[in-house]
């Protein structure tokens, strides 16, 4: 009989409220530094208190990986519980948390804990961990699990507007000629999570018409008033106007079941306030 599957992701995931505890998944916070002090995310630096900070902020925290202790720290209790783990950060193309996840894995015996790219971020993420987690409840193996988070993860889609692409270009998650992008008039870029990476997709005049723009590009991969299995509504302290994205997707297509949050401070820190964006299994 296969051992119980446990479930290990970082702080920058959004999940449904109560997935958590349903599915049993633990989290290994990032760390942010900010004027010579560094905070644990969501732990010694709460997401409420984070954008309040930032918006009258001079300067630009940063933000770094959890060490390796850190996972073994998690790992160990679990292993000696008899669980398999599976563990999901967000993608290796944008933090180094995936390799300290794989390094403590390296530490203890092969075919224990399965580490993933997910190639995914924020409501992407929390899609793929709810995705996995009912299953592993139901029963499944670490390789069934392994298998399904793969299958859920090369079906997810997130496009997200900025309001400046200042912050990335800072955190070096875009490149320079992608941040040339939203430089012109005042420009709002649109910006796309491909293949583990944050892409510049296009720049439209106004935020209103970004917003708008964001729908008609889900509806260009689903289709017209299509059932979209699995959405994601988020933002950096942009509540309102996140809201408003909802009810027009809703409007659109026929949404089963979705996941509504607010960007952790670490990814906060890379986007900035006024960030929103939609994700969705296609």
């Amino acid at each position: 009989m296969a051992n119980k599957v446990a479930i290990i992701t970082d702080s920058t995931v959004n999940l449904p409220e109560g997935a958590m505890e349903e599915y049993n998944i633990q989290t290994v916070p990032l760390i942010i530094h900010w004027d010579d002090k560094s905070y644990i995310d969501q732990v010694e630096l709460t997401t409420k208190e984070f954008y309040e900070r930032l918006a009258n902020s001079k300067t630009l925290p940063s933000t770094s990986q959890p060490s390796i202790s850190a996972f073994v720290e998690v790992y160990q209790p679990l292993i000696d519980q008899g669980y398999d783990i599976i563990t999901m950060p967000l993608s290796a193309g944008i933090s180094g948390t995936y390799l300290s996840a794989s390094a403590a894995a390296g530490q203890f015996p092969i075919g224990r804990i399965e580490v993933l790219d997910t190639k995914s971020v924020s409501v992407g993420l929390g899609m793929i961990l709810v995705k996995v987690g009912r299953a592993a409840k139901a029963g499944a193996s670490l390789q069934e699990c392994r298998e399904i988070a793969l299958e859920t993860a090369s079906r997810v889609h997130i496009y997200f507007s900025v309001e400046t692409l200042e912050n990335l270009r800072k955190g070096g998650r875009i490149n320079s000629a992608a941040a040339f992008l939203g430089t012109a008039l005042d420009m709002k870029p649109i910006l796309e999570f491909r293949g583990g990476l944050i892409e510049a997709k296009e720049r439209v005049r106004t935020s209103k018409k970004a917003h708008a723009r964001l729908i008609e590009l889900t509806e260009e991969i689903v289709g017209a008033n299509a059932e979209i299995e699995f959405a994601g509504f988020v933002s950096a302290a942009a509540q309102p106007v996140m809201e408003e994205l909802r009810q027009e997707a809703h409007k659109h297509f026929k949404i089963k079941e979705e996941i509504i949050g607010e960007l952790s401070p670490v990814l906060g820190t890379h986007v900035g306030i006024g960030t929103v964006g939609i994700g969705f299994l296609a």
